[in-house]
């Protein structure tokens, strides 16, 4: 039986985000950053806000590489996820699509993106089907890339990702939802399964604003 998926641990300097599944490495959050209630989001606010890292990945259908600077003016929510995963990530799809469906013609304001945690279980056909079960055909940029270019990424968001001992099918990794300003800055996080939708709904338009 698995562990419980998600254990939110208060440090010193912010949140320790747990690895989803089975894992218990903690993760710190990019830049340094702190993580705290905000009067302002729903969700928790990142501060200092700092330039985003970067995800110069290809979508799972290939194309020119991703670059968030390229999605001014919109909120961008960034998430890592892997497509034979059992619990979290197909949760925080889910959710992910009621909240642009809360926000109607405001959806327009906001760009989802999902990192790969596993180059090698994310093909085009696994990425294809997860996105279509899941009602986010055309909605999400999902990214892929070799285990190199994905660790980069990995490094630079702190996230983990690594595949279980016990059950080699699954990844243990970082679970979250990263909140990008309209100008570029990482602004807010949605940790693992335990946000709304509708925080999202609500963070979107003020995180396009900023």
């Amino acid at each position: 039986m698995l562990l419980p998926l998600i254990a939110i641990v208060v440090i010193v300097g912010g949140f320790a985000v747990l690895l989803a599944n089975t894992g218990h490495r903690s993760q710190s959050l990019p830049g340094g950053a702190r993580s705290a209630k905000s009067a302002s989001f729903s969700g928790n606010e990142l501060t200092p806000p700092k330039s985003a890292p970067g995800v110069a990945l290809r979508n799972y259908l290939g194309g020119p590489r991703v670059n968030i600077g390229s999605f001014r003016g919109k909120a961008v929510l960034v998430t890592f996820l892997y497509t034979h995963c059992p619990d979290v990530c197909p949760l925080i799809t889910a959710n992910l699509g009621v909240a642009l469906r809360l926000l109607g013609a405001k959806a327009s304001e906001a760009q989802v993106i999902a990192v790969s945690v596993d180059p090698r279980g994310d093909t085009r056909q696994t990425v294809a089907a997860f996105l279509r079960a899941h009602g986010m055909s055309g909605r999400m940029l999902y990214l892929t890339g070799s285990a190199r270019e994905l660790g980069h990424v990995w490094q630079q968001w702190g996230v983990g990702s690594e595949r279980d001992a016990q059950q080699p099918t699954f990844i243990n990794h970082s679970a979250a939802v990263y909140g990008v300003d309209g100008s570029g800055r990482l602004r807010t996080i949605y940790i693992g399964s335990e946000w709304k939708p509708s925080e999202i709904a609500h963070d979107v338009p003020l995180l396009a604003a900023q």
